[in-house]
């Protein structure tokens, strides 16, 4: 007979897992404690789901900084190419944006859980919502069941894709860490990732809403006494009432460690220029307009709410006669320009951030099939993992595919 395989969690993960799971010939039942399934992908991408990146193998690589050789097997069965490739193949229309960022040729997050659960209840899948796990079942080191709200199911196998602790109304309060806790599992800290940064400087207030595009953001630290670069990656960022947000903003918070409190931060806002072309480039617009206030000429280069902040930093008057700026005010300003100072306070917590950094100790699963060391039968993907990416697809890359070789795992066990 079929093996009967318990999915819990309809999210990323689960959905991938229940598929492989039922093409690897089990009988398959999808728990979901939400009315409906993918309740967390209809919110990505800000409801258009960027379900992956098309960049090559080694490009997807550097964009995991934690435990990326942990996912050498399940990219094996299924990376980011295959992704497209099977999700074409269920009759979802894609196409690649700036960055290698993968979308619905729709816009619409919906058609990727839709396109998931039609393929499911075509292929007999049972399942479950509204229904709430409360607990793995397993006895001499093997799992065997679940308890649910509807009462205790027994299973020869189980996929726990139950999701970390971001976006808890979307259901991901940490379940999966709860159960696997008490089979002995350890759990490495889990914090907010890929969150707006809060900033010790409040002007940032003063330009909310203000999008800037091909900027580069850094953050520098000391080691053995040398000031030494943490982080950079070049991009769009927004000023938010507490700090900064937008992508390389959120990818920067996920590269930051424990101690990020105090973390230098420079913006660069003309990473394509030198010092000296922006100099030169300084020195034609002071030539065009002498006679008129300096904040006319910051106007020329960036937002004249940006330009205000920047003479402020610099500690140069907006109104100061162009005619008059000194050639070492000249310099400031560049200066500033390419080096825009921020502070780090603190990040944004779960209820904002994209993905829970931390999760389940890797060494404590089996990286080619996915199970449990120490319960049989169990099989563990997605965010509940401790493995997570940068922004651009890549962390809907790594659920698909953890839950894909979880699935076909369990569906194979014996």
């Amino acid at each position: 007979m079929a093996n009967s395989v318990a999915v819990i969690g309809g999210g990323a993960a689960g959905l991938m897992a229940a598929r492989y799971a039922l093409d690897a010939g089990a009988r398959v039942t999808l728990l979901e404690k939400n009315e409906k399934l993918g309740k967390k992908i209809y919110i990505t991408g800000k409801g258009r789901c960027n379900l992956t990146n098309a960049c090559d193998f080694d490009a997807l690589m550097k964009q995991i900084p934690r435990n990326p050789r942990f996912m050498y097997s399940a990219f094996s069965l299924l990376d980011n190419q295959g992704i497209m490739r099977l999700f074409e193949d269920m009759g979802l229309a894609l196409k690649t944006e700036r960055g290698d960022r993968v979308f619905p040729a729709s816009d619409h997050a919906s058609d990727v859980t839709n396109a998931l659960e039609r393929y499911l209840r075509a292929h007999g899948c049972r399942i479950l919502l509204n229904t709430s796990v409360t607990d793995l079942i397993c006895e001499d080191g093997a799992f065997v069941g679940v308890r649910t709200s509807r009462g205790d199911m027994r299973f020869d196998a189980c996929v726990l894709a139950t999701g970390g602790l971001s976006y808890p109304s979307t259901g991901s309060t940490g379940d999966g860490y709860r159960f696997l806790k008490a089979q002995g599992h350890s759990i490495v800290p889990c914090r907010p990732a890929l969150t707006g940064i809060e900033t010790e400087e409040d002007w940032c207030a003063s330009l909310m809403g203000l999008s800037l595009k091909n900027v580069s953001l850094s953050a520098w630290g000391e080691k053995n006494g040398k000031r030494k670069k943490l982080f950079s990656e070049q991009g769009e960022m927004l000023f938010t009432h507490y700090g900064v947000s937008g992508p390389i903003a959120l990818s920067l918070s996920s590269a930051l460690d424990e101690n990020y409190r105090g973390t230098r931060l420079e913006i660069d806002l003309k990473p394509a220029l030198s010092e000296d072309t922006l100099d030169a480039r300084l020195l034609r617009e002071f030539a065009r307009m002498p006679n008129r206030q300096l904040v006319s000429c910051m106007d020329t280069l960036e937002p004249h709410a940006l330009g205000e902040a920047i003479l402020a930093l610099a500690d140069i008057s907006p109104y100061q006669p162009i005619n008059s700026v000194t050639q070492a005010q000249r310099k400031t300003i560049v200066q500033t320009l390419k080096a825009v100072p921020l502070t780090v306070k603190n990040l944004r917590g779960f209820d904002e951030a994209i993905i829970t950094r931390g999760g389940v100790n890797v060494k404590e699963v089996i990286p080619s099939t996915l199970e449990s060391r120490f319960i049989k039968g169990l099989y563990i993907a997605g965010e509940v993992l401790d493995v997570d990416a940068y922004t651009g697809g890549f962390n809907l890359t790594i659920a698909f595919a953890s839950g894909a070789l979880a699935g076909k795992s369990a569906g194979e066990s014996a």
